[in-house]
């Protein structure tokens, strides 16, 4: 969680200098070269099942090339610490996707932790005079992550159980690199071109594309076999407030002021309510 908090603060360090299909796209493709790199030292096979490969497209374009286009250029819009609000409610809507999709049961609690959630992000968003603080754009982009990390979840539970984290992540990072590339050449190369990398760029991709895009994901999935999906869920309520203070000391540009603590409090509580389990005690 501490690896994703501070990605939100690396990206908007990267934008310094690069926009965001340039970004995404190295953070994308280097992720595969050493994750391939992974599989010739340590001999794993990789080979998928080819009725299989369909799904594992689906997967890349959901995750990374979907997610990625929403959060990178949302990012571009909104603030480190409003969009790392917006990702954690991840978990939150998870169960209103499977009740519309699957017509699972979801909880009172969640719908409470939804309209809560959303009062958070309100009070970060909207002025004293109702006009928005952040762009609706850049909002809408975010909420597009959101909806396609869902919808990945869903996907990868069906090849979860089948393949090794490794293996699907690999897949994801060369698909999506495939994705990314046409993208890239066409709208961003010559920027790309024109700058001249630096310490500070160089490190900061170094950052993201190890921790955030690699080890953060190998991490969860580990927690996840500990002790669970839902429980593990309930640790992206700190990803919020390390962006947040991160981006305080980092960006000049941001400032923790009272009203963005008390909406990223709101917020947390909402995350936290829409995980609870209501039992019934008996007296």
């Amino acid at each position: 969680m501490a690896f994703w908090g501070f990605s939100f603060v690396w990206v908007k360090v990267v934008y310094y200098y690069y926009q965001p299909l340039t970004t995404v796209f190295l953070r994308v493709s280097s992720a595969a070269i050493i994750l391939l790199l992974i599989k010739v030292i340590f001999k794993i096979r990789l080979k998928p099942d080819k009725s299989d490969i369909k799904y594992l497209i689906l997967l890349a374009f959901i995750e990374p090339f979907t997610y990625f286009l929403g959060e990178s250029f949302g990012m571009k819009y909104v603030s480190s610490t409003l969009a790392s609000v917006i990702i954690s409610t991840i978990p939150v809507f998870s169960p209103l996707a499977a009740y519309l999709i699957a017509k699972e049961k979801i909880s009172v609690l969640n719908f409470i932790g939804i309209i809560i959630s959303f009062a958070g992000i309100l009070i970060m968003v909207i002025e004293p005079d109702l006009s928005f603080k952040e762009s609706p754009i850049g909002i809408a982009l975010m909420m597009l992550a959101v909806m396609a990390a869902i919808f990945y979840t869903i996907l990868i539970n069906k090849l979860a159980s089948k393949y090794k984290p490794l293996t699907l992540l690999t897949w994801q990072y060369m698909i999506g690199s495939l994705l990314f590339m046409p993208l890239f050449l066409i709208f961003e190369l010559d920027n790309f071109l024109m700058v001249k990398p630096d310490f500070r760029l160089i490190s900061t991709l170094i950052l993201l594309i190890i921790f955030a895009s690699i080890l953060a994901f190998f991490f969860f999935i580990q927690v996840v076999e500990k002790i669970g999906i839902n429980k593990a869920n309930v640790f992206t309520n700190f990803v919020p407030i390390i962006t947040a203070i991160t981006a305080f000391y980092v960006l000049p540009e941001e400032k923790a002021t009272v009203k963005v603590i008390i909406g990223i409090l709101v917020a947390l509580m909402g995350i936290f309510i829409s995980q609870l389990k209501y039992k019934k005690f008996k007296y």
